[in-house]
């Protein structure tokens, strides 16, 4: 799960990128609102976690663009302001949620989490697709009983199939959520984590539409029923 984060603190900023890259997000860390504001038009990020008091461009300035061009991508504010009134003046202009330094990093990775899956219009914690089900704050994943057993890069790969499930997606879409600045990706990357996430599920559960690109059904089938009919 890519995300942004616009921190100008150089201490906390750090701190916050590696905290949540333990979490599992893949962290873009930028210093001032302008490049806040640039990178949140491009679209790619699944949430945002932005600091009210950046130079260049404030916050709030921030936000207020990047929502008149409607841009949806879900935004945590995180700033020292913590009075009522910030907190009303950040949610009136756009935000989804508000945190108040110092921040627990296990509440702020639970929070984005909530704000990305409610952005897919998921109200329960886990995701579903059918028999297929993941549990984003333990990383796990079931195909009906089956507990499947993932690598890291192979679960980010899923998840974002689980969030966007009966859409198709490209490869270059698949890519830009997938992996943060300064990561090389060979040409067969994607490919390569697909064929082995149908190993491990099975070999339909990821379809691929010629020249377009790969669908996860949003009602994946449960593995069918075998077993030896008894003689008489």
């Amino acid at each position: 799960m890519r995300v942004l984060l616009a921190e100008d603190d150089q201490l906390l900023g750090s701190g916050l990128r590696a905290g949540l890259q333990q979490q599992g997000f893949q962290v873009d860390w930028v210093r001032d609102g302008v490049a806040a504001q640039r990178e949140l038009l491009t679209g790619v990020y699944q949430a945002c976690v932005l600091d009210l008091g950046l130079p260049r461009q404030d916050g709030m300035q921030c936000l207020a663009a990047v929502r008149q061009q409607k841009i949806t991508t879900p935004v945590l504010i995180l700033t020292a302001r913590d009075g009522v009134p910030h907190r009303i003046a950040g949610l009136d202009a756009g935000a989804d949620d508000y945190l108040v330094k110092p921040v627990d990093l296990m509440e702020l990775a639970a929070r984005l989490r909530a704000l990305v899956r409610r952005a897919h219009g998921v109200s329960e914690p886990t995701l579903e697709a059918g028999a297929l089900r993941m549990d984003p704050a333990s990383r796990q994943v079931w195909l009906g009983d089956r507990l499947i057993d993932l690598s890291l890069r192979e679960y980010e790969v899923l998840q974002i199939f689980m969030l966007h499930a009966g859409r198709v997606l490209t490869r270059t879409q698949i890519e830009q959520q997938l992996y943060q600045w300064g990561t090389e990706v060979s040409s067969n990357t994607v490919e390569v984590h697909i064929y082995n996430l149908r190993k491990k599920l099975r070999s339909d559960v990821i379809e691929t539409l010629r020249g377009v690109g790969y669908m996860l059904p949003q009602q994946v089938k449960p593995a069918p029923v075998t077993g030896h009919k008894g003689t008489a």
